[in-house]
C-alpha cells in the first residue's frame, strides 16, 4: 500500500484515531465545517452560514466541479433548458438570496427595462403562464453571490472517496485531490460537521433500454435526456426520421418542444411517437381540495411540488405525519408533472392535428433492430393490443434514480457511518436535517437534496427546499454556538450588504 493512501485497517474501520489515520501517512487538514458536493446543496449552506458570519477559514466545500451551478448548468443544458429558455422555479426562489427580495422578475424587469415580467408575475396563472427566470439569469446571480461570500477561498477540488466517524467526536472526510496537485494521493479533513449534498445518486435506464444498449452497444440511437444528444436534432435536420420518446415529465416536455421547435423553424418533417406508461386524461386527485390539472397523457403542475410544500398548510401537514402518511402523500402532489404552457399546447394540437404527433398510452415489451439499423419498439396497449414502432432514436426522459448504493459515499455512509434509510429508500434525518444513527459525539452530519427525500420536508430537491434545509441547518448549529442568529437587525444589515455586493462579515 503506498504511503499517504488508505490501508486495509482504515477501511475495515468505522471509527477511525488520530493515530490510525497518522499511521497511514495521509496529511491531516482542520477545518470546523466540511460540504461534501459542490452544487446549489453546497452553496445555499456556505451562503446562509457567511451571512451569518461565519468567516471563510472555518468551512470548505469538496467538489470536483470548479463552480456550484456547473452540474446544473450541464443538466439543464442537455435536457434542452439551455441558458435563454425558463426553468421550472418560482420567482422568489433565488439561492443567492435568501431573502427573495429583490425576486427575479423584479430583477429581469429592471435589467430589461420591461413591465412585462411583473405584469406575468400579477397575473399568473389566469391570465398567463406562471413567470419562471431564465437559466442564465440564474447562473449569473448565483456567480455574483459566490464571489461576494468568497466561495472559491472555501474550495478544495477532489473526489471524496468517504465521511467517517472519529474516535473523541466528528469526522473524516478523504478527499482524492486531482493528480499533482498533492504529494500524497488522499488528504483528510478532520471536522466537528459534515455536510453532505451529492444530488441524485444516479441515472437509471428502463430495463428493456438498459438491456438493449448492453446487448447491441448502442450509444447512439437510444439516449437518455440526461446524455448528451445533440446529435439527435443534427440528423433530424440533415434527413426526415421518426423519434419516440418515452415519458412524461418536465424533460420529456422540453424534448418534445426542441424537436416540435426544430420541426417548424427548419421546415422538417419529423415524426413524433410518445409512450406514455400512463396516460392522464384530466383532472385527478382524491378528492376537490387536492386535484391536479391533466389530460392528453399529461400531469400538469406549475411547479415540482403545489407551493403549500414549501412554506404553507401541506409543508406542515407533511412536518406532523407519520413516515406511512407521508409515503401516501408524497405519492399524491408529487409524481411526475410538467408545467402546462400555452405555446407548447399550440403546437401538441398541431401536431396531432396534422398526424406528425402521436401519444399513446403503451408499454414498451422489448426493442429490436432492423438489418439498416433502425429501432423497432414491441409494445402492448392498455388494452392489451400488441403494436410496433420503427423509429430512427430512442429518446428515454423517464428520468429514473439510481438506488443509493450506488454512490460511493452514500454507500459507504450506510456501511460504516450508522446512516439509515427511510420509507423512500432515502437518508433519514431529523427536523434540522441531520442524518439519524450518524452522530459522532458533539459531531453532527448533515444532509440536503434529492438524498434526503421522504423525510419531514417534502420539497427538498429545489430552490426553496435547499434552502430551507439549509437554514434549518444553520439554526441548528447556532444552538450549537457555531453561528450567529439571523435576527431581524442582522438580517436587515445583511441583505444591505447583499444589495450593496458587500462581502458579508
Amino acid at each position: 500500500m503506498a504511503h499517504g493512501d488508505l490501508t486495509p485497517e482504515l477501511i475495515g474501520s468505522s471509527v477511525w484515531t488520530d493515530w490510525l489515520v497518522q499511521g497511514a501517512g495521509i496529511p491531516v487538514y482542520d477545518v470546523p465545517l466540511v460540504s461534501v458536493g459542490g452544487g446549489f446543496g453546497s452553496f445555499t449552506l456556505l451562503d446562509v452560514l457567511r451571512v451569518r458570519g461565519v468567516p471563510t477559514s472555518h468551512l470548505r466545500v469538496l467538489s470536483t466541479s470548479d463552480t456550484p451551478w456547473q452540474t446544473w448548468e450541464y443538466l439543464t443544458r442537455v435536457s434542452q433548458l439551455p441558458a435563454h429558455e425558463r426553468i421550472r422555479s418560482d420567482s422568489g426562489a433565488r439561492p443567492d438570496n435568501i431573502w427573495g427580495f429583490p425576486s427575479y422578475a423584479l430583477q429581469e424587469a429592471w435589467r430589461d427595462r420591461s413591465l412585462k415580467p411583473l405584469a406575468q408575475v400579477l397575473t399568473e396563472p389566469l391570465l398567463a403562464d406562471f413567470y419562471a427566470p431564465r437559466a442564465g439569469l440564474v447562473m449569473a446571480s448565483v456567480q455574483r453571490e459566490a464571489e461576494r461570500i468568497g466561495y472559491w477561498e472555501m474550495l478544495a477540488k477532489g473526489q471524496v472517496r468517504m465521511v467517517r466517524k472519529r474516535a473523541g467526536g466528528g469526522y473524516y472526510t478523504v478527499l482524492t485531490p486531482p493528480a499533482g496537485a498533492s504529494p500524497t494521493k488522499r488528504v483528510a479533513l478532520r471536522s466537528q460537521y459534515v455536510h453532505l449534498a451529492v444530488g441524485y445518486p444516479g441515472l437509471k435506464f428502463l430495463d428493456d433500454l438498459q438491456e438493449f444498449r448492453q446487448a447491441r452497444g448502442e450509444r447512439y440511437r437510444v439516449v437518455n435526456a440526461y446524455e448528451p444528444h445533440e446529435h439527435v436534432y443534427d440528423q433530424l435536420r440533415k434527413r426526415p426520421g421518426t423519434v419516440v420518446l418515452r415519458g412524461a415529465g418536465i424533460v420529456a416536455s422540453r424534448v418534445l418542444q426542441r424537436l416540435m421547435d426544430d420541426r417548424e423553424r427548419y421546415g422538417l418533417h419529423t415524426q413524433i411517437v410518445q409512450l406514455f406508461r400512463t396516460y392522464v386524461t384530466g383532472p385527478h386527485g382524491p378528492h376537490p381540495f387536492m386535484r391536479r390539472k391533466g389530460g392528453d397523457g399529461w400531469a400538469y403542475q406549475a411547479f415540482t411540488m403545489p407551493k403549500s410544500a414549501f412554506g404553507g398548510q401541506l409543508k406542515a401537514r407533511f412536518r406532523r405525519a407519520s413516515p406511512e402518511r407521508r409515503a401516501e402523500l408524497a405519492k399524491l402532489v408529487a409524481g411526475t408533472t410538467t408545467p402546462k404552457l400555452r405555446r407548447w399546447q399550440e403546437q401538441m394540437d398541431t401536431g396531432r392535428r396534422q398526424g406528425w404527433y402521436h401519444p399513446l398510452q403503451a408499454v414498451v415489451e422489448r426493442i429490436d433492430q432492423t438489418p439498416d439499423g433502425r429501432l423497432v419498439s414491441f409494445t402492448r396497449s392498455a388494452n392489451g393490443a400488441p403494436a410496433q414502432f420503427v423509429s430512427d432514436f430512442i429518446i428515454d426522459c423517464t428520468g429514473l434514480e439510481a438506488d443509493m448504493p450506488e454512490h460511493r459515499v452514500l454507500d459507504d455512509l450506510l456501511t460504516h457511518g450508522g446512516a439509515r434509510r427511510n420509507r423512500a429508500g432515502r437518508l433519514q434525518v431529523g427536523e434540522s436535517f441531520e442524518v439519524l444513527g450518524a452522530e459522532s459525539e458533539s459531531g453532527v452530519l448533515y444532509a440536503s437534496g434529492a438524498a434526503t427525500a421522504g423525510n419531514h420536508f417534502l420539497a427538498v430537491d429545489s430552490f426553496l427546499g435547499m434552502q430551507t434545509a439549509a437554514l434549518d441547518i444553520a439554526d441548528d448549529l447556532t444552538r450549537r454556538g457555531f453561528c450567529e442568529g439571523l435576527g431581524p437587525v442582522r438580517s436587515a444589515a445583511q441583505w444591505l450588504r447583499w444589495a450593496a455586493n458587500r462581502r458579508p462579515e
